[in-house]
């Protein structure tokens, strides 16, 4: 694929072109994901993935983006979004690191950033489905978290943007930089506790001696 003509087109086998690319990119990420084994993957020809999708970085940008917004819902799903903070934040800091150094988070960060020049389409659609998704979902808890006297916040998307930045401390830019690969549940969970620790210092709100 080049980057000539790099506008998604839709059809009927759309959806299954990307559940595809989407199970290959998991399993083989983006440099070791062929067109090849995409369109086997998708049941699809190589024509037809050409005609949806000219560019492989395109095609991997927008399986992120769906992937960013499956996460985000699944992690909904899963967390009562009416429990205090120190029960959500912990499970949303164990999330945001989780997919920070998976190498499909890591990929598409790259690949955001080194053609975000040439296509800022797809840094664009990135940050939409990404960071800004991020910062909407954590602000919707937030915000429910301030109404009920459990947290202080006068900003909620800033407080939001650095709940993200403090789950990223010294690991993102190592795992990017390709300074260290991989990172122990225990440099995970250090992170986690750290992120949430100082979140909660900051815009915390003390309980009444004896409140459960």
């Amino acid at each position: 694929m080049t980057g000539e003509g790099s506008a998604i087109r839709k059809g009927r086998k759309f959806d299954k072109v990307l559940e595809g690319a989407r199970l290959v990119f998991l399993r083989d990420g983006f440099e070791g994901a062929s067109v090849d084994d995409i369109a086997r993957e998708a049941g699809v020809s190589k024509a037809t993935l050409y005609n949806y999708f000219p560019d492989k970085r395109v095609l991997f940008v927008e399986v992120a983006t769906r992937e960013c917004r499956r996460q985000a819902d699944e992690a909904e799903a899963l967390v009562d979004l009416s429990a205090p903070p120190e029960v959500v934040l912990p499970e949303a800091a164990r999330r945001i690191i989780a997919f920070s150094l998976s190498d499909f988070g890591r990929n598409v960060f790259r690949i955001s950033v080194a053609e975000s020049e040439r296509f800022p389409e797809l840094g664009r659609e990135f940050y939409e489905n990404g960071p800004a998704l991020l910062r909407e979902r954590l602000g919707g808890y937030l915000t429910g978290a301030v109404a009920r006297g459990e947290l202080k916040v006068d900003d909620i998307d800033l407080a939001a943007d650095q709940f993200a930045e403090l789950c990223k401390a010294f690991i993102f830019p190592c795992a990017c930089l390709g300074v260290k690969q991989t990172f122990d549940q225990a440099a995970q969970d250090r992170v986690a506790k750290g992120a949430v620790e100082m979140f909660l210092a900051r815009y915390g709100v003390a309980r009444p001696t004896g409140a459960g």
